[in-house]
């Protein structure tokens, strides 16, 4: 099976479980969406958290990487290129996005709650499981790409 295919798996199980599945169970029912003022900015919120988790899912990882998101199929080369210049974690960026959108959108704090609650998650995953992976399966190549890009808040200017 493909990367490709792989990597739309994941994404329909785990960026869906916090996307879809839980807004679904924590918004009232009946609940409509409001695209007016704060919600027309959760939207495009919404669009860019999209557009961000797919750079990085499809093109970075499942293309240039020959893997995917799931930790026990992690891409095989390191990716850097992409998002992936400017920060160490977009695709986290674009799926907290998507919920903070979504909390825009249907005016719920409930959504801010998840979104917190996926924050602290990403957070702990990161400095325990991830960054030590990375550190043994790339080595030099990962501890030179952390020194170049920072881990949450994006860079957008090359470093001095």
């Amino acid at each position: 099976m493909s990367p490709i295919i792989r990597t739309l798996i994941f994404t329909v199980f785990v960026p869906g479980f916090w996307t879809v599945l839980m807004p679904y169970w924590l918004l009232p029912q009946g609940v409509r969406p409001d695209v007016r003022g704060t919600g027309a900015a959760g939207c495009l919120l919404m669009a860019v958290g999209i557009t961000l988790y797919f750079a990085c899912a499809f093109w970075g990882f499942a293309v240039r990487g020959k893997g995917t998101p799931l930790p026990l199929d992690p891409p095989k080369k390191l990716v850097v290129e992409g998002p992936y210049r400017i920060v160490r974690n977009p695709m986290y960026w674009g799926v907290g996005s998507v919920i903070l959108g979504e909390a825009a959108v249907f005016h719920s704090v409930g959504l801010l709650d998840l979104v917190a609650a996926f924050a602290t998650g990403v957070i702990f995953f990161v400095l325990f499981i991830e960054e030590p992976a990375l550190k043994r399966k790339f080595g030099a190549e990962y501890e030179e790409y952390c020194l170049r890009v920072p881990r949450w808040l994006p860079r957008f200017k090359a470093p001095v």
